[in-house]
C-alpha cells in the first residue's frame, strides 16, 4: 500500500518516533507499505520553523534528508492537486492539510493522519 503521512507524523517519524501511535508504527514499519512524503510538509516545517514553533525544531533541510534516507519518496506538488483543493468540503481551513488530502485522492494514496478533522474529507484516509 502507498502511504502519504500527514506532516506531524513525518516530523515524529524523523525525530521523535515514540510520538507515533503503535498503528501508526505498524503502518511505517510495514515493508510491504511504501512510504511518500509531499513537499507540502517540507514547505509547513520551513513556515513552522521560521515562525519558531517548539514542534517543529528541525531545519527543512534536514527534515528532507532524514526522510529521504530513510526510503520515503517525495511527491512533488502539481496543478491537479491544487485545483483538487477546490473541490474539498470546508471542514477546516488547514491550507496544508487540504492539499495533502487533494494530493492523496490524486495520486490514489492512503492519506494517514491522526487529526480527528480530517476524517470527514471524502478519499483514502486513516486516521491513527
Amino acid at each position: 500500500m502507498r502511504l502519504l503521512l500527514d506532516t506531524h507524523l513525518l516530523v515524529w517519524a524523523a525525530g521523535a518516533p515514540h510520538r507515533l501511535s503503535r498503528v501508526a508504527r505498524d503502518m511505517i514499519e510495514d515493508p510491504k507499505n511504501t512510504l511518500v512524503f509531499s513537499v507540502v510538509s517540507v514547505w509547513e516545517v520551513a513556515i513552522k520553523h521560521g515562525l519558531g514553533r517548539p514542534e517543529f525544531r528541525t531545519e527543512p533541510r534536514v527534515f528532507r534528508q532524514r526522510l529521504m534516507m530513510n526510503g520515503f519518496q517525495e511527491l512533488l506538488i502539481t496543478s491537479e492537486h491544487v485545483v483538487g483543493v477546490a473541490t474539498l468540503p470546508t471542514i477546516h481551513r488547514d491550507p496544508f492539510d487540504r492539499l495533502l488530502i487533494a494530493q492523496a485522492i490524486a495520486e490514489d494514496l492512503l492519506f494517514v493522519s491522526g487529526d480527528r478533522q480530517i476524517g470527514g474529507y471524502p478519499g483514502p484516509i486513516r486516521r491513527v
